[in-house]
C-alpha cells in the first residue's frame, strides 16, 4: 500500500532574514525565520510590537519599504519562489492567490473613492465579469462580513464609516477573491467583540470551503486561543518558541513567552481604592448627537449616534464606555471633547459649562481635557518628527521651547521609547510604537481629564500592561479623570472603577465592573461577555 503524501504546503519560509537600514536599532528586521502554513490552517504569528511581525508579512506580499531588504532565505507560496519574483508577477499573485488584511484601515483604504469602488477596482482587476455581477458580488461580501445596509456602505467614502466597518471593509475586499492564502496583519484590532467573534468565525468558513491557509498576526491572546492551530512567537527578529497552540499558550517553555502571557489581563477585576465623591472634573448631561444625511431627490437619513448620554468624571476615576462598533462610543468621547458640536445637552468642565462655548472660550478647556485617538498614524502629522508633534500643544499655550523638549523626553521613557525616537517621523514606528507616542503627547499638557478613544488598541499585551500602568500611576499621582473608549472589556475590567454599555446610541447598562460584568442584567451587555475571545482558556500565567 502506497504511503498517503502530505499535502503541499501553501507557503514556506525558510531561514528568512531581512537587513535594516544603517544606523538602525539592530542589523536585521527579522533573522533565520522559518515556519509552514499548510492548507486550511491558523498559523499565528505572536510577539510585542517591532518584533518584526509585519516584516514578514509585507516580505510574503513583496511590499517591503524602501530600505529593508532580504538578505538570505526563500519564501514560496505553492512552490513559487516569491523573493525572486518580478513586480508584474506579484501583481497577478496578490487578490487572487494571496491577499492581505492590514492594519490600519484607513491607510489602506482610498479616502476619495467610494468603499463600492475600492472593492470593485480589485475585481475588475483580476475578472472578467459584467459590472452588474461584480456590484452583486461586493454587496454579497459586504452581507457576509457583517456590514449594515450594504447599498449604503457600498456608496459611502471611508470617512463616513466607524473604525470597525472601515476595517471590515477592507477584509471584504481580501476576501472577496478566495484566495489561497489570506495574512491577517492584525484584522480585528479595530472590532468589538461581537464583530471580532463574527470575523473569526466567517474566516474558519472559508478555511473550510476553499482549504484556505491563513498567516495571522496578532497581540490579542484571546484571538490566539480561539483562532490558531499553531503559534510562531518571535522577540526582536528573532523565532523565540513554536509549537501547537495549546503547548504554548498552557505550558511556554520560554520566559519571554511566559512574560507575555502573564501580561494578558484577566476578566476580574482587580482590588482598587473606592473612589471619592468629591466634585466632577468632566460631566454630560443628556448629551444628544443627531446626524441627517440625504435629502431631495434622495431619502432623508436620521441617525441619533447619541441619545440622552449623561456621565460624570471625578478625580482619580475611570469611566469605561464600551459597546460594538457603531454603539455611539467615539461620538459621546469627541462630543465629550468637543472635537464635534452635540445636537442638544450639556457638557460640564470644572462646573462651566462648554457645550456651546466658542473657539476661544475652549482654549482652557482644550489644555485641560486632552484626547489620545484610535489611530495613531492619522493623529500624527506625518510631515512632523514626534518630537514637535509632542511639544506643539505645550508650546501653543505657553510653554518654553526647552522646557516642552526635556518634558517629552521623560515622557519617551514613560512610555518606553528611547528620547532620541522624538527626531524620527511617524512612519519609522511600527503601529504600537504610534499608539505610545500619541499616548506621550496627551499627557505632554499635564490634562486633568484624559479622554482615552481604543488607546491601548493598537498594543501588545506587555506594552498594554505597562501603559495601563502607567496611567493608573499618573492617575494616582495627578488625580486626572479617564474616560476610557475601549471594545476590550478584558482592558475595561483591568482599568476602569465604572461602566457603562451602549447599544445604539444609548446606555443600557451601568455600574461597576463586578456588577456588570458578573451580573450582567441586559441582553445586550450578556451578548458581549459571551463573545469575549479566549474567555474560557486557561492561560499560562
Amino acid at each position: 500500500m502506497s504511503q498517503e503524501t502530505a499535502p503541499p504546503m501553501v507557503l514556506s519560509v525558510r531561514d528568512l532574514t531581512i537587513a535594516l537600514p544603517p544606523g538602525a536599532d539592530r542589523p536585521h528586521a527579522v533573522s533565520d525565520i522559518s515556519f509552514d502554513v499548510p492548507p486550511g490552517k491558523v498559523v499565528c504569528l505572536l510577539g510585542e510590537s517591532g518584533s518584526g511581525k509585519s516584516v514578514i508579512a509585507s516580505a510574503i506580499m513583496g511590499l517591503l519599504p524602501p530600505g529593508l531588504r532580504p538578505v538570505k532565505g526563500a519564501i514560496e507560496l505553492r512552490g513559487q519562489a516569491l523573493l525572486s519574483c518580478s513586480q508584474a508577477a506579484l501583481r497577478a499573485l496578490r487578490g487572487t492567490t494571496m491577499a492581505m488584511v492590514f492594519q490600519e484601515p484607513m491607510t489602506a483604504l482610498n479616502p476619495v473613492m467610494t468603499c463600492g469602488a475600492q472593492i470593485d477596482e480589485m475585481l475588475a482587476q483580476h475578472v472578467k465579469r459584467p459590472k452588474a455581477e461584480r456590484r452583486a458580488a461586493i454587496l454579497a461580501i459586504m452581507e457576509r462580513v457583517r456590514l449594515p445596509e450594504p447599498e449604503r456602505i457600498y456608496a459611502s467614502y471611508p470617512h463616513q464609516l466607524s473604525g470597525g466597518q472601515r476595517q471590515r471593509i477592507v477584509i471584504a475586499m481580501a476576501l472577496i477573491l478566495k484566495p489561497a492564502l489570506l495574512i491577517c496583519d492584525e484584522p480585528t484590532t479595530a472590532l468589538d467583540v461581537t464583530t471580532q467573534a463574527e470575523i473569526l468565525k466567517l474566516i474558519l468558513e472559508l478555511q473550510r470551503e476553499n482549504g484556505t491557509a491563513v498567516l495571522f498576526i496578532t497581540h490579542d491572546f484571546g484571538v490566539v486561543a480561539e483562532i490558531a492551530d499553531e503559534v510562531v512567537v518571535l522577540e526582536l527578529g528573532a523565532m523565540i518558541e513554536k509549537g501547537d497552540k495549546h503547548a504554548v499558550l498552557t505550558a511556554p517553555r520560554q520566559p519571554y513567552t511566559k512574560m507575555l502571557l502573564a501580561a494578558v489581563p484577566e476578566l476580574s477585576p482587580p482590588d482598587r481604592p473606592a473612589v471619592e465623591n468629591a466634585y466632577p472634573l468632566l460631566q454630560a448631561k443628556d448629551l444628544c448627537k443627531t446626524y441627517v444625511s440625504g435629502g431631495w431627490p434622495g431619502k432623508r437619513r436620521v441617525v441619533q449616534a447619541a441619545k440622552g448620554v449623561s456621565l460624570m468624571v471625578r478625580p482619580g476615576e475611570t469611566i469605561g464606555i464600551v459597546g460594538e462598533s457603531g454603539s455611539g462610543k467615539s461620538t459621546v468621547a469627541r462630543c465629550i471633547a468637543r472635537l464635534i458640536d452635540p445636537t442638544s445637552g450639556d457638557i460640564f468642565a470644572d462646573g462651566r459649562s462648554v457645550a456651546t462655548a466658542t473657539k476661544r472660550e475652549l482654549s482652557p478647556f482644550r489644555r485641560h481635557v486632552q484626547v489620545v485617538f484610535q489611530d495613531p498614524y492619522r493623529s500624527l502629522n506625518p510631515r512632523q518628527t514626534v518630537g514637535e508633534s509632542i511639544i506643539e500643544g505645550p508650546v501653543n499655550f505657553g510653554v518654553p521651547r526647552a522646557e516642552a523638549w526635556a518634558k517629552a523626553e521623560e515622557l519617551m521613557h514613560l512610555v518606553r521609547l528611547k528620547p532620541d525616537a522624538l527626531r524620527r517621523y511617524p512612519n519609522e514606528f511600527s503601529g504600537g510604537q504610534r499608539q505610545r507616542i500619541s499616548i506621550a503627547r496627551a499627557l505632554a499638557c499635564n490634562p486633568k481629564v484624559l479622554i482615552a478613544d481604543e488607546a491601548v488598541s493598537a498594543l501588545d499585551v506587555s506594552v498594554q500592561a505597562q501603559i495601563l500602568t502607567l496611567l493608573e500611576e499618573i492617575q494616582g499621582r495627578l488625580r486626572i479623570g479617564i474616560l476610557f473608549v475601549t471594545h476590550d472589556l478584558r482592558v475595561a475590567s483591568q482599568i476602569c472603577d465604572h461602566v457603562l454599555v451602549m447599544y445604539k446610541g444609548e446606555i443600557v447598562e451601568e455600574g461597576a465592573i463586578r456588577d456588570v460584568f458578573f451580573a450582567p442584567r441586559h441582553p445586550y451587555t450578556r451578548k458581549l461577555l459571551a463573545a469575549s475571545p479566549g474567555r474560557d482558556f486557561a492561560f499560562a500565567r
